[in-house]
């Protein structure tokens, strides 16, 4: 008990370092596990990110041609979560140097903007490809106008320059400063901007985060209601149990990743903002910062949705992997939780060609 108060007092009066950039002036506490936490998490991230997307755009790109609407969404996907861990060694070092950043301030806003750029498009392509899915099932007249590789590929393009116009201001709020002989890069902002800089990113996540995840769990749960509906044939059952499972799991996924990130960071924030005690900003300071790394993991995790709902994309990556001889491009047919024929039978299940039973040919990427 003794030694727990002597910790709380010192982490209450400690005189500033380098670790207490991202907290309130006039309250200062111990940060140190976040230098043995952020480098070893990125560390992991950086390792398998890179091992399983730099294989995933090698099949898309030279394996898995030509592409259907939600090939195009999986590739951007792939392409975000690659380019964010390229940029992971750089905050390796920076957490593992205890807040010392030697590499100049353009590459400090770079790398802050590069991490939130991959968030939020990897958060609107996994809208795009959950919309496209109900589509899929639930209209597919209306799929077969708007589910269409070219406008898929305006659709990512549109992602991609929309989510960095919306960051933009981040490269002005994004800066360093000196402690010392320490250069810090800040994730935020500087003290006296952190007020303009809450309201920012709280724009930013209702509007980048907040009204995709509302438009996924409501495609997903309008899916979901379509395939509960009983409808006759034992193949089409296990089918629709499948791709039930698959949403869980996308679901799942995109709770574990995006949402203890954003609703960590918003009390942070708020804490601060308000100027909260000192024992509370603590305890939400280390709580935010072990969400972090959380957020990263989604450039791990997201490979795994290509292998639970691609056939040809795990027949390619087994052959890949066994270093088998090459293989001509396959082309790669819809992502989509169940088969055409099945989409079909959500609206017409009345002639033999629309019963519903996957056929030989509805083969998924």
């Amino acid at each position: 008990m003794a030694s727990a108060q002597s910790l709380l007092l010192k982490s209450l009066v400690s005189s500033p370092g380098p670790g207490s950039n991202d907290v309130e002036l006039d309250c200062w506490f111990d940060e140190e596990f976040k230098f043995i936490l952020l480098p070893v998490s990125y560390a992991v991230v950086f390792v398998l990110g890179l091992g399983l997307n730099a294989p995933t755009l090698w099949l898309f790109l030279f394996r898995l041609r030509p592409w259907d609407a939600t090939a195009t969404y999986m590739f951007h996907l792939a392409l975000s979560d690659t380019l964010y861990v390229l940029s992971l060694p750089t905050l390796i070092y920076y957490y593992a140097a205890h807040n010392h950043w030697p590499f100049g301030t353009g590459l400090c806003k770079f790398v802050r903007f590069l991490f939130y750029w991959n968030l939020y498009c990897s958060v609107l392509f996994l809208t795009c490809i959950s919309v496209h899915r109900y589509l899929g099932i639930c209209h597919p007249l209306w799929a077969l106008r708007w589910g269409r590789p070219r406008f898929a590929s305006l659709l990512c393009l549109a992602v991609w320059l929309v989510v960095a116009g919306c960051l933009m201001p981040s490269l002005f709020f994004v800066t360093t400063s000196t402690k010392g002989a320490t250069i810090l890069c800040h994730d935020t902002t500087r003290p006296e901007e952190f007020g303009h800089y809450v309201h920012f990113s709280s724009a930013i996540t209702g509007l980048l985060f907040g009204v995709p995840c509302l438009v996924t769990l409501v495609c997903y749960g309008l899916v979901a209601r379509r395939l509960f509906r009983p409808l006759p044939g034992a193949a089409q059952t296990s089918s629709r149990l499948r791709s039930l499972r698959t949403i869980a799991v996308v679901l799942t996924v995109f709770a574990l990743c995006f949402v203890p990130f954003h609703i960590t960071r918003t009390i942070y924030y708020t804490a601060r903002l308000f100027e909260a005690d000192c024992q509370v900003l603590n305890i939400v300071n280390v709580v935010y910062k072990v969400t972090r790394p959380l957020a990263s993991a989604n450039s791990c995790l997201d490979p795994v949705l290509y292998l639970l709902t691609g056939d040809k994309y795990r027949r390619q990556l087994q052959q890949l992997c066994n270093s088998g001889g090459p293989q001509p491009p396959t082309a790669a047919s819809s992502l989509a939780l169940v088969s055409i024929s099945e989409d079909s039978s959500c609206r017409w299940g009345g002639t033999p060609q629309d019963s519903g039973f996957p056929t030989p040919r509805a083969d998924r990427l």
